[in-house]
């Protein structure tokens, strides 16, 4: 029996999280804004009807977002990451075989339903998630990743498809190939779709139908199995247990430079304890730590940028000695009289939690240091982010170096005094 994979898309994520807890948004255009509320990151299909472009930067559409009333929100991560799990949770119910490959789309094994209908199985999984979390999905069904990647973008535009579009064994699957710009099939980047347009490849039927020693001579055993996917034959199976990921980074630009050392190590120290806090989640440690510090990088007078690497005698994700780590590496980088404009940390050479390699000379009392860390994570978790924190990260609330959220909505879902209140 050929396999069937599904694709579950929210549509305009970040923005239908938004209009979740403000149903008065409907229908008007809104656009999600990026840390220090520098650029757009996400629109509403009204806001996109203006004209307004992915990452363009929010000065130079003031006039539009005054003109047509445009919503701004500053963007809500907690809220986002949140909604993003029930979804999670939700499609979990339908099939045990998923793939969450991103934060709004995750891919479905749909095989063992083959005997159902799967266009009304994908209109029940869309109505379900509507129902239980407010936010409109769109599904793509196909033989492969791949095509069900073209379904879904062609359901989340078809009027007719009411955000369902199954491939599988459909006399529709030329035509929709036929329609795909083959810059937007799955893959393949922009310095190969103007490579294959050259060539009078533009649509995913051309490509599917391309000649197999071309493609090899030029696009490698991955171009192979791009036209296999593209003619069923399945390249890519579902990835439920990821691989690790290889390191951590938290960074921040500043919405205003800073020179200070004080500001800096505040920052960095914020930066770690999120960063250890990511560690403790995936049950993961880090072998090695790095500090970096740069200055504006679009002025060339005084540019400056430096990163220090610190190998940790033992691995681990405990914030207090990552955040001493931490203050060393920066020490090491800063240098008076510039002005900074981003800092930042990653945790590189990550291990499992239960694989730490001590040495002789390291006194750690590891029990006593997982207990405390449980303490603080469970604390947070419960009564909300930084509730606990270390006096590192600094005790003022006007500090230069925090991300400015204007416009940030509440965090309805996981702050009991943000919560909706229904009068």
């Amino acid at each position: 029996m050929p396999p069937a994979f599904a694709i579950v898309d929210c549509n305009n994520f970040y923005v239908s999280c938004e209009r979740v807890f403000n149903p008065g948004l409907a229908g008007k255009p809104v656009v999600v804004l990026s840390n220090n509320d520098g650029c757009v990151v996400a629109r509403s299909n009204e806001a996109k009807a203006l004209g307004i472009k992915m990452g363009v930067p929010v000065f130079q559409i003031n006039s539009l977002i005054k003109t047509h009333k445009v919503q701004a929100f500053s963007s809500n991560y907690a809220l986002y990451a949140d909604m993003s799990q029930r979804i999670m949770n939700t499609l979990s119910g339908f099939t045990p075989d998923i793939e969450i490959y991103s934060i709004d789309e995750a891919f479905l094994d749909l095989s063992q339903f083959k005997q159902y209908d799967l266009t009304d199985y994908g209109h029940k999984i869309r109505s379900t998630i509507k129902q239980w979390t407010g936010i409109p999905v769109s599904i793509g069904i196909a033989e492969t990743k791949t095509l069900a990647k073209i379904a879904n973008k062609i359901a989340k535009k078809s009027v007719k498809a009411e955000g369902v579009l199954n491939l599988t064994a459909s006399p529709y699957l030329n035509r929709a190939l036929e329609i795909t710009d083959v810059g937007d099939v799955w893959g393949i980047g922009r310095s190969y779709s103007s490579f294959l347009k050259k060539y009078g490849i533009h649509n995913a039927l051309q490509l599917r139908d391309a000649d197999d020693k071309f493609i090899k001579k030029k696009m490698g055993i991955t171009g192979i199995r791009l036209l296999k996917e593209l003619r069923g034959i399945p390249c890519y199976a579902l990835e439920q247990f990821p691989s690790p990921k290889k390191g951590i980074t938290v960074s921040r630009t500043f919405k205003n430079s800073i020179e200070s050392l004080d500001d800096l190590k505040e920052a960095v120290a914020a930066y770690v304890s999120l960063g250890a806090e990511k560690l403790r989640k995936k049950h993961s440690v880090a072998g090695v730590l790095m500090v970096f510090l740069m200055t504006n990088r679009f002025r060339k007078e005084n540019y400056y940028v430096n990163i220090k690497t610190i190998k940790l005698s033992v691995a681990t994700s405990d914030t207090s000695e990552l955040i001493r780590y931490a203050h060393e590496g920066l020490k090491a980088v800063y240098r008076k009289g510039y002005l900074y404009k981003k800092a930042g940390v990653m945790f590189k050479h990550l291990n499992p939690e239960n694989q730490i390699q001590a040495n002789l000379f390291n006194y750690t009392d590891f029990k006593r240091s997982k207990k405390l860390m449980q303490a603080l994570d469970n604390v947070n978790k419960k009564m909300g982010s930084d509730t606990l924190k270390y006096a590192a990260t600094g005790l003022t609330t006007n500090q230069r170096w925090k991300t400015v959220f204007k416009r940030r909505s509440p965090s309805y879902t996981t702050n009991w005094d943000q919560i909706v209140k229904v009068s």
